[in-house]
């Protein structure tokens, strides 16, 4: 038996949607990240990714969201800027922000305080999120991906264009064209 078939028969009522990479996209118009008073990163138009990891997530899953998010079409047709929904962050040229966001696994299932069980563990989540960082820059342009500080207390800003909000599930795989 797997370490993934054991931890999936341990915890047998947490539903398989609970466990995968999820990202939630905003298209924005600018985005940064502040660590200790300094701007570490700071994108203009685009989109800012938070990026959660499962601790049953594979580089399968890493392929789908980095693909999926580079593909999601949240920007209008160039000619005619009331036609929604046509082109993607490669094709306006955009910037996207990646920042880890383990929270996005927290539960508050057991009480106030939140369980983050489902996260993956910052021993091996920071070289899966570094890998999936450089997968999303290697697919697009490496200097048009930024980035915030793994495992750091971060201020994250942006100005939501639209407001434009959507999340993405890799078990919950859909094709995007």
């Amino acid at each position: 038996m797997s370490a993934m078939e054991s931890k999936r028969q341990r915890n047998p009522t947490t539903p398989l949607s609970l466990r995968s990479m999820r990202a939630v996209l905003q298209k924005c118009s600018e985005a940064s990240v502040v660590v200790d008073g300094q701007v570490v990163s700071k994108i203009g138009r685009g989109m800012m990714v938070l990026v959660g990891i499962c601790n049953t997530d594979t580089i399968d899953d890493a392929t789908w969201l980095a693909n999926s998010i580079l593909k999601a079409k949240l920007f209008a047709d160039a000619d005619d800027e009331s036609k929604y929904w046509k082109r993607n962050v490669v094709d306006i040229d955009g910037e996207v922000l990646l920042v880890s966001q383990f929270t996005l696994y927290g539960q508050l299932r057991k009480g106030a305080k939140p369980d983050f069980h489902l996260a993956m563990k910052a021993e091996t989540s920071k070289q899966f999120y570094q890998d999936f960082v450089e997968s999303v820059r290697t697919k697009y342009q490496s200097d048009r991906v930024k980035d915030g500080v793994f495992g750091a207390m971060m201020d994250v800003s942006l100005v939501n264009e639209g407001p434009v909000t959507l999340i993405l599930d890799s078990k919950q795989k859909e094709p995007l064209v």
